[in-house]
């Protein structure tokens, strides 16, 4: 028996490769699936079975394409209703894989149709479970992200008491959990940093496993969860009723473009410039009106929450990483990418296009001016709960999530100064990249972010108390 967990950081998201006697299956593939046809190959098991815990929301599933290059079958739990030809498994159903077995556990509650993987070794015995968004490490699925459900969040989230205590913690404690999410996913509330356990670790150290009645479960679970983010329901839409293949998207959108064909493209109706450089190199310098979204951080989450889907992008990336940047975006659902930027922004800059700029300022200096200046505001583009837990007095809090809302621009007068920080960098120059695009341009984005600037002297910190509580 052989398990390879594939774990994917940027999206918190974690596949896995089983194999048994020459036969292998693969759990909640990622849409660019050549990883696990490789490690197939390499092994000489072909892939038997692939098997989803349920319609995600936070990526598009490989399942389909993986289906087509292997012809396995798709195999979801009971209530699944798709658009394309799968496997529906009843409740208990038990998939043999060589000399392992792999039994089917319906857990509804996070969705309706979510279901578990139970691991049965060589001789029988439990070993492993892969849990989907059900159980995570320290943390379960929220409850309130069913599309298909006319139930509320409280009947989901008791659902998922039910499957918890009747499904999950009858395991022994020995048996491994595999979740589909580590931390940083906002597929749960506060996720923990491993991305395995145990039953009996997890009994011991889970808020929601620990022993409680089920009121008191779905007051735990339901309490204090934040708005989804906006491309949830885009993804699990798609994982319902199909998608093109990811090759057939890169074909439309690694296509090369000249300055002259760039600029064409980007001034018709509907098109986005989207900036997939680092924020160091995206504040020296770029093309007017782009969105700055860094490969080097959640790059497609980002994507995902502030880009329109019905939109087409252009790319400017660094040259060698157009492709990357594409599958990237493919994974959460993007398939309208409309080409890219031959030589970059380099190539942009030489032909003697206008440019645009972000006036990077140390901490040190929000710190002399802060006092000084009375048209100075400072913008801090965190969560609501980081924002809470400290920030400079009279700081106005937009959260990066809402920002591709106009709207939310609405308090910011063109007669002030406008200091711009996150917790660190990526997200602060995001947020002055989307400001330029509607036209604010007085700004300044405040390096190193909060990090930096609470160690500052001079500067009043304060803490909301209220919502912490």
């Amino acid at each position: 028996m052989f398990i390879k967990q594939l774990y994917t950081g940027c999206l918190s998201e974690a596949a896995y490769y089983i194999e048994s006697d020459g036969e292998s299956a693969v759990i909640d593939p990622l849409r660019d699936t050549e990883v696990y046809t490789e490690l197939a190959s390499e092994r000489k098991a072909p892939i038997r079975y692939i098997f989803e815990t349920h319609f995600h929301a936070d990526f598009v599933s490989g399942h389909l394409d993986l289906g087509k290059k292997t012809g396995a079958p798709i195999i979801y739990g009971p209530l699944t209703e798709t658009n394309y030809p799968v496997v529906v498994a009843r409740d208990g159903e038990v998939f043999r894989l060589g000399a392992i077995s792999i039994e089917v556990l319906h857990t509804p509650g996070h969705t309706l149709e979510s279901t578990c993987y139970l691991l049965r070794d060589e001789k029988g015995q439990p070993h492993a479970i892969f849990t989907g968004d059900t159980l995570f490490v320290g943390d379960v699925g929220r409850p309130d992200l069913s599309q298909d459900s006319e139930l509320g969040m409280d009947d989901l989230a008791g659902m998922l008491y039910e499957s918890l205590e009747k499904k999950i913690k009858v395991l022994p404690d020995d048996v491994i959990v595999y979740p589909a999410h580590g931390a940083g996913s906002s597929c749960g509330k506060n996720l923990g940093p491993e991305t395995h356990s145990t039953i009996g670790n997890e009994k011991e150290t889970n808020y929601a496993l620990k022993t409680q009645s089920k009121e008191d479960f779905i007051k735990a679970v339901t309490d204090g969860l934040a708005a989804p983010p906006q491309y949830f329901p885009i993804n699990a839409k798609i994982n319902k009723e199909g998608y093109d293949s990811l090759d057939s998207v890169l074909q439309k959108g690694l296509e090369p473009l000249s300055v002259d064909e760039f600029k064409k493209k980007m001034n018709e109706e509907g098109v986005v410039v989207l900036d997939t450089r680092t924020a160091s190199e995206f504040t020296l310098g770029f093309i007017p009106g782009a969105v700055s979204i860094g490969l080097d951080g959640r790059f497609a989450e980002w994507a995902g929450m502030i880009l329109p889907f019905n939109e087409t992008l252009l790319l400017v990336t660094e040259p060698g990483q157009e492709e990357v940047s594409m599958v990237r975006l493919a994974r959460v659902g993007f398939s309208k990418l409309g080409g890219y930027l031959k030589g970059g922004y380099p190539a942009w800059e030489s032909a003697g296009e206008k440019i645009d700029m972000i006036i990077d300022i140390e901490p040190d200096e929000l710190a002399m001016d802060l006092p000084h200046d009375p048209n100075l505001v400072v913008i801090d583009v965190r969560r609501e709960t980081e924002f809470a837990d400290g920030h400079i007095k009279n700081a106005l809090n937009i959260p990066l999530n809402e920002m591709s809302d106009p709207g939310t621009m609405a308090e910011i007068q063109e007669t002030q100064n406008l200091y711009v920080h996150c917790a660190g960098g990526y997200r602060s120059v995001i947020a002055s990249s989307l400001l330029k695009r509607q036209g604010i341009h007085n700004l300044r984005n405040v390096t190193g972010g909060w990090a930096k600037i609470q160690e500052q002297k001079g500067i009043e910190i304060v803490k909301e108390n209220s919502v912490l509580n």
